[in-house]
């Protein structure tokens, strides 16, 4: 089920933040009550490979989210003690040391089921045992979600496990975001912070494509 264009779904989730302190989080409040986009990023497991690379791409790039008045959440189906244990493992063990923004601990996968990310590629339920049996690893794959100020999913992508993504990419979407709803235009291919976007209709299409292809 596609999200985009719908509310974010609204659900109290586990928490750790870099101080080890475990609280709830619920991902829509956070956009609507602090009138800040969110970008959300769900990894599929804590102490594993190209995980650690996002988290700390993403925390490197948190001064520029900032400036656009964006908060960054990471998420994954771990639970907060082992968030708080790969919080506090340096960075040349594997580590994410040093990231400051808060991690779901989804372990229930109430929200992670909710958006339809979870890696389960069948299920079979044994009817002698009252068992559902599942295929996969029954962990997120590498989902991104931009929220904006009224909670409203403005963009959704989902990457496989060995597909690490670019941050900046989400930083021209945020900003590709803001234009739009300061200036009302719509944002070409390729546009970027800076270059001409246009007005939505045949004049502006045709203007765009007569400058700029």
């Amino acid at each position: 089920m596609a999200f985009v264009g719908k509310k974010f779904p609204s659900l109290n989730v586990d928490a750790m933040n870099e101080m080890g302190d475990t609280f709830k989080l619920n991902v829509l409040e956070e956009a609507v009550k602090n009138k800040k986009k969110v970008v959300l990023f769900w990894y599929p497991k804590d102490f594993t490979f190209v995980c650690p690379t996002e988290l700390h791409a993403f925390q490197a790039a948190l001064g520029e989210f900032e400036k656009r008045n964006t908060i960054i959440i990471g998420a994954s189906c771990d639970t907060p003690e082992v968030h708080f244990a790969w919080l506090n493992t340096e960075k040349d063990n594997g580590g994410i040391e040093g990231v400051t923004y808060p991690l779901l601990a989804d372990s229930n996968r109430n929200l992670a089921s909710t958006l339809g990310i979870l890696d389960i590629t069948s299920e079979t339920y044994n009817e002698d045992t009252g068992v559902i049996l599942v295929d996969g690893d029954n962990v997120t794959y590498r989902a991104t979600y931009i929220i904006d100020e009224d909670g409203i999913v403005q963009h959704e992508s989902i990457n496989n496990m060995p597909l690490g993504r670019n941050v900046q990419e989400y930083l021209r979407l945020v900003d590709a975001l803001t234009h739009v709803q300061e200036k009302g235009e719509v944002c070409p291919a390729n546009w970027e912070e800076g270059k001409d976007a246009m007005n939505a209709n045949r004049t502006g299409v045709a203007e765009y494509l007569a400058a700029h292809v």
